[in-house]
């Protein structure tokens, strides 16, 4: 049963309260996905400590995710591997996946971001055949 709104707005603020030296961070990183993903569901997993933005159900669907920390949040990228990165932002040893470091705010204003979280969004639509409608 899908989770209400309400609920998964209550879930948010729980996991973000766990970390209230990156609560601005996460803030702003929250809003820089929101941006790049407009259409996408934000869901928190508290177990995880991540909040994924996606646009279907189950793993197929996610998009992109934040991994929050004490210190730092990073922008998880499935299939981050296979994305062309000229600006060398993307790290990770895993053979699939990849992230973004963000520790301050000012790394969320960086143009190769926003280009990443691009080229993030038409590789999802590739592998999943999907489009984004903007209604």
């Amino acid at each position: 049963m899908p989770k209400s709104p309400d609920s998964n707005e209550s879930t948010l603020l729980e996991l973000v309260s766990r970390y209230p030296d990156t609560r601005a961070l996460i803030t702003a990183s929250r809003r820089a996905m929101k941006s790049a993903f407009p259409r996408a569901e934000e869901t928190a997993d508290l177990k995880a400590g991540l909040i994924s933005y996606s646009f279907g159900p189950g793993y197929k669907g996610v998009v992109a995710t934040l991994i929050l920390s004490k210190a730092a949040v990073k922008i998880g990228i499935p299939f981050g591997a296979a994305l062309d990165d000229p600006g060398g932002l993307l790290e990770g040893s895993g053979k699939v996946h990849r992230h973004i470091p963000i520790t301050s705010i000012a790394d969320l204003e960086r143009p190769p971001v926003s280009k990443l979280l691009r080229a993030t969004l038409d590789a999802w639509k590739s592998r999943s055949g999907g489009s984004v409608r903007d209604s």
